[in-house]
């Protein structure tokens, strides 16, 4: 076996023309920055401490609180997932209840895990032409807070992966109304409060979310695995998640990243939207042209009131195959092998592509004359490939039993069974596809038919089907007896 190193292959990489509509938001766009190992120092005399700031880092993200307009603004060196575990476990009890979407991000399902929580879910709505979730009711919240008086918390993923906000003010207002704290893991917008112009969504820290998370990384110029926290003002809890931060991000927290955070702040504050408003126009441009398309969809902005969603991201691009018996990875490899252009993740039939303010004129015009020839391409293959494809539409919704909790599954006697064995038994471990990370099962939920019938579609399209222990998802770890 060929010994590679990494550094290596990096740089190899780095010096062909694959073009990136994948995070992180800097898009290798960025070119003077210093040399890495000049400024990678620790807590030294004059560079403060993240676990008790007082003096440069502290100053930091005061400023950051002050460009947010929150009451505290941490940095996160270990990403979102450091925020939402810090998040669910200082705002809940051990052993008690969270309120919390079912299509949520991994991290949360642990935060479950960690202090033995109680879920109960909310489920999106579905957007049926394109396969994918939509937004949460503020209705659905409304019930089960009344169903359920001894929730604790609330915890929502908007915008989705594929940009899907819900109505926040208004199940904020509703969260308020029960005293009961409301999280977003808005990982996906954290682009949303510098948009002052281009027909972005608002952010939900303006609009009265009480702890917000946000991956810099993702859609701005920050080094991967870099994120914030936000806790609106006058929040009474951040006492809590901030005793929960210190025991979730490392001892050793990276200078790098932590100015990579301060510089991507102050450059997108300076910048004043500018630079979104360009990014607003070239999609535009995407949009329009796929209008002309044959076979590939482009999900649409005039969504509004349709399958739960408040608002949508511009910047996703959500190129659907659907009704052509093609699949999102076909036309991934497709994008990758003919164009070079690098999706973020494809789905049963659909790829998304991700988009930020450092895109370069030269990647937008590159998949606009991709997806053309792309279209006209299916359009000669559609008549003999053309089926009747539900595609997921009809499984994403289903709604979930849950016999164990996630740690009492999690930590059940198990037994290992072949997955197209296992219906009505109750998992002990997780099934995903990564990107994006949402469960298709979750330890202690039951395995239905239809579970395993979603499953086997995710393997049959080579996607990237994880969280199992035997890693091919042929088998499965189920509670014993």
């Amino acid at each position: 076996m060929k010994d590679r190193e990494l550094l290596q292959e990096l740089q190899k990489y780095a010096e062909t023309d694959y073009y990136p509509f994948h995070m992180p938001g800097h898009k290798r766009n960025l070119l003077d920055f210093p040399n890495p190992y000049s400024i990678d120092i620790t807590e030294i005399e004059g560079f403060d401490n993240l676990h008790c700031p007082e003096g440069i880092l502290k100053d930091c993200m005061d400023h950051a609180s002050r460009v947010y307009q929150s009451g505290e603004t941490r940095f996160l060196v270990n990403g979102s997932t450091c925020g939402i575990l810090s998040a669910v476990c200082g705002l809940t009890d051990r052993g008690g209840r969270i309120l919390m979407s079912r299509n949520c991000h991994r991290s949360s399902y642990h935060g479950v895990f960690l202090n033995g929580l109680q879920i109960e879910y909310l489920y999106p709505q579905i957007v049926s032409k394109f396969g994918i979730q939509g937004g949460i009711l503020p209705e659905d919240v409304d019930k089960s807070l009344k169903k359920y008086p001894d929730i604790q918390a609330i915890l929502i993923v908007s915008p989705t992966y594929e940009g899907i906000v819900s109505d926040i003010a208004e199940i904020a207002r509703i969260a308020h109304g029960a005293g009961v704290p409301l999280i977003v893991d808005e990982a996906h917008g954290a682009h949303f409060p510098f948009a002052r112009q281009g027909g972005f969504p608002v952010s939900a820290l303006e609009l009265g979310a009480d702890v917000v998370i946000q991956s810099l990384h993702k859609t701005l110029p920050s080094f991967t695995q870099t994120a914030v926290i936000h806790m609106r003002r006058g929040f009474q809890g951040t006492e809590k998640i901030e005793k929960y931060l210190s025991v979730f991000q490392t001892s050793s927290p990276s200078y790098l990243f932590m100015a990579s955070m301060d510089r991507c702040i102050r450059m997108m504050d300076a910048d004043q939207g500018e630079r979104l408003k360009k990014l607003a126009d070239a999609v535009r441009e995407v949009r329009r042209l796929s209008e002309t398309f044959s076979c590939l969809n482009i999900l649409p902005l005039d969504l509004h009131g349709v399958s739960g969603i408040y608002d949508i991201d511009p910047s996703k691009l959500v190129i659907s195959l659907k009704g052509t018996g093609l699949s999102g990875k076909w036309l991934s490899d497709r994008l990758r092998r003919g164009y070079h252009l690098e999706m973020e993740m494809s789905g049963l039939d659909y790829v998304l592509a991700m988009t930020s303010p450092f895109d370069r004129e030269e990647g937008f015009w590159r998949l606009k004359k991709a997806l053309s020839e792309i279209d006209k391409e299916i359009e000669t293959m559609v008549s003999r490939r053309r089926q009747d494809d539900r595609g997921v539409e009809h499984l994403q919704g289903l709604r979930r039993e849950a016999p164990l909790s996630i740690y009492e599954a999690w930590n059940a006697k198990t037994e290992q069974v072949a997955l197209k064995e296992s219906e009505g038994k109750v998992s002990s471990e997780f099934v995903y596809i990564y990107p994006p990370g949402i469960p298709a099962i979750a330890p202690g939920e039951k395995i239905t038919g239809e579970i395993i019938e979603l499953i086997e579609k995710y393997k049959d399209q080579g996607l990237a089907v994880q969280g199992t222990s035997d890693g091919t998802a042929e088998k499965i770890l189920i509670v014993r007896n």
